[in-house]
């Protein structure tokens, strides 16, 4: 979350996968596990993040998986002079929306003793330890890129 922000929101700014390890629901898993704590830790009413426009697996984990809008479109937004989406999950837009959905079969209610999210626990808990309390949240594994 920003400091001077008028709405409590949250960040996030990489999340990566190892390649050996995608399509298995760690990055899904990873996102909701960080919009839950940052309602339940900061009270966020949105989360918002920039991919690359030519990142389709990352646009589809956005906005059909995690229910992301395009709010812009940034252009140069990369070093490398790349385009990106400027993108953002209101919470409480997408609670409605999953309420309504009965056939909805998503993982919001995590269990506590899923060894990812023990993982996950302890990594926010050291970056939140290492980073001085800074509420911006940056989730991530090892190799590859999904800004």
């Amino acid at each position: 979350m920003e400091e001077d922000a008028k709405i409590p929101h949250g960040h996030i700014t990489s999340l990566a996968v190892a390649k050996t390890n995608r399509k298995c629901g760690i990055a899904t898993k990873l996102m909701k596990f960080a919009h839950a704590r940052m309602q339940e830790s900061f009270q966020a009413e949105y989360c918002s993040l920039h991919v690359r426009y030519t990142n389709r697996a990352a646009f589809h984990l956005y906005s059909e998986t995690l229910g992301y809008e395009i709010s812009d479109i940034e252009r140069g937004y990369y070093a490398d002079g790349e385009d990106a989406y400027a993108m953002k999950c209101d919470f409480k837009k997408n609670q409605l929306n999953n309420n309504n959905n009965s056939n909805n079969n998503n993982n919001s209610n995590i269990k506590n003793e899923d060894p990812l999210v023990k993982l996950v626990t302890q990594g926010i808990q050291t970056l939140s330890v290492e980073g001085n309390n800074h509420s911006s949240s940056t989730v991530s594994e090892t190799d590859g890129e999904s800004k």
